[in-house]
């Protein structure tokens, strides 16, 4: 229901507090509504209400009954209820989210997305953790680390043999730090983008993720295979007798038996031997390299592979279906969602902070930054903590702020605490903007918080109100009994009860313009009559 009554307040009133200097329509307790602002929600609305319904007195009374309920609202206080807060400030939060974005940022990095979905890389990785995070890390010394193993790579030293040694990847002592195939998602972004952007056969820049800091060989790249379904069917080299179980079982494919039912009978792949073999449709980088690539040999449906050795046992594979990739418009709004909800997104919003540090102006006290950045727990005096260290445009933000703000971040440097509290500084400072600059956001936001209103004013007053009033309901049913038709009330109390909203509404609604004083300029009015032939 309260979807229902916020999207009548966006149809109904769509620019509220829209006032220029115009003509005054009407006033309601001597404030005054302009004709403009009347004018504009009538001509919004033309399109989607009847023809019998699109008179400008019955507009206007509608128009009149929604401001003094809105008044109302605000005189019973219903903005200050928690609720009605976190509700708007969830929406609000939701509506300026397309604002956040850069949009040409976006689209380059939907199409960088796309490409590195229809191409793939394979790299190996040598990975340095740094200790305790809640220790300093002194990172010159682990790039040195990573710098001198650059060097012993450009030696001729195998990039594996080294990873095996020094890489905190744990899976290095296995793969010697190969990865495998991947595209666009399978990584990090950071980790990802140095991939891509290096030459096969080159090793990239020292580089930084969450997990600590790497270096990377890429050792190919491709067009992608897309994804595949297969079935197949596996032997577990335990006592030395799986290649010739598996050569046993490839003699009867061979023979015409049914594949699905030798899967079932002979797979020592407990999990998909149940449904014939089939394995999960997977893309590269998902299985073993040599599991994928008999896989990719296949090249028809229905194909079925030789025996073949991985480091699981023996195995044969049958291609049921590859699914090559899609086309961009067909991948965009998966992308979209994509980027919107992985580490992506946030580059977007990295990039409108640094226009906007660019665009406004900006001024740091460094005197008390410095004196933060040589002794965190500096007792400040309090006249000094109310001190501006950092202005955005005509906006002071003081010590205390900062102060309180790397309170409990004693694991992290001032300095590059620093730099998150002026992003985030300078974001909060553009988003408190947004109202001033984006005129529909402006009014979207007004008509959503007025719909929040009224919908807690019309539960308040009308709908539980009309719930918990037997006797009222009872009487209004007796008065109208003729409207029904001879109807109990119990069995058709649902429309009574509706019917009785309707009347209570009208009865308040009629109190509300006799407790304020509404003036309608009857001049103005007949203008407006004149200007749409009525």
């Amino acid at each position: 229901m309260k979807n229902n009554i916020i999207a009548i307040v966006f149809l109904f009133c769509g620019v509220i507090g829209f006032a220029q200097k115009d003509k005054v329509l009407l006033t309601i307790n001597d404030e005054p509504i302009y004709v403009s602002e009347f004018k504009r929600i009538y001509e919004k609305n033309l399109d989607q209400i009847n023809d019998s319904e699109k008179g400008i007195d019955k507009n206007l009374d509608l128009f009149i009954n929604y401001k003094l309920k809105l008044i109302e609202a605000y005189k019973l206080r219903l903005d200050t209820s928690k609720t009605y807060i976190s509700e708007y400030k969830s929406y609000k939060n939701q509506l300026m989210t397309p604002y956040l974005q850069d949009e040409d940022f976006k689209k380059i990095m939907l199409k960088e997305a796309y490409e590195r979905t229809v191409n793939e890389v394979r790299a190996s990785h040598i990975l340095i953790t740094p200790p305790n995070k809640r220790t300093k890390i002194d990172t010159t010394k682990i790039v040195k680390k990573l710098d001198s193993i650059k060097m012993k790579l450009a030696e001729g030293v195998p990039f594996d043999e080294l990873a095996k040694k020094i890489s905190d990847d744990p899976s290095a002592k296995m793969n010697g730090g190969d990865l495998g195939y991947f595209s666009a998602f399978r990584m990090v972004y950071p980790f990802e983008e140095a991939a891509y952007k290096t030459e096969v056969g080159k090793v990239s820049e020292v580089f930084k993720t969450r997990f600590g800091y790497h270096i990377l060989k890429v050792t190919d790249k491709r067009k992608s295979k897309g994804a595949f379904e297969v079935a197949h069917i596996l032997t577990r080299d335990m006592k030395g007798s799986a290649k010739a179980k598996i050569d046993s079982v490839y003699q009867k494919i061979k023979e015409g038996k049914d594949f699905a039912e030798l899967a079932k009978k002979y797979s020592e792949d407990k999990g998909s031997a149940v449904n014939g073999g089939v394995l999960p449709r997977f893309t590269s980088g998902r299985m073993v390299p040599s599991f994928e690539n008999e896989v990719f040999k296949l090249t028809k449906p229905g194909e079925v592979s030789k025996p073949f050795k991985t480091r699981y046992g023996w195995h044969i594979v049958k291609l049921i279906k590859n699914h090559p990739v899609k086309t961009f418009e067909e991948l965009k709004p998966q992308l979209e969602a994509r980027i919107r909800t992985s580490n992506r997104g946030k580059l977007s919003i990295k990039k409108l902070i640094g226009d906007l540090k660019s665009k406004y102006k900006i001024s740091v006290n460094n005197e008390l930054l410095n004196q933060v950045i040589k002794d965190r727990d500096f007792e400040f005096p309090e006249k000094q903590e109310k001190s501006s260290i950092l202005s955005i445009e005509n906006k002071d933000i003081d010590l205390l702020q900062f102060l309180n703000y790397i309170k409990n971040k004693k694991y992290l440097s001032v300095e590059s605490l620093w730099e998150k509290f002026e992003d985030e500084s300078v974001l909060n400072y553009y988003k408190d903007d947004l109202e001033n600059i984006y005129p529909e956001y402006k009014n979207t936001l007004q008509e959503y918080k007025d719909g929040l209103l009224l919908f807690d004013l019309m539960k308040s007053k009308i709908w539980d109100a009309s719930q918990k009033d037997d006797e009222g309901l009872t009487m209004y049913f007796e008065k109208n009994k003729s409207k029904y038709k001879g109807k109990e009330l119990a069995d058709i109390k649902g429309e009574v009860i509706n019917d009785y909203q309707k009347y209570l509404e009208d009865n308040w609604v009629k109190s509300l313009r006799k407790e304020n004083n509404v003036k309608i300029k009857s001049k103005e009015l007949k203008k407006l009559k004149k200007m749409y032939n009525q």
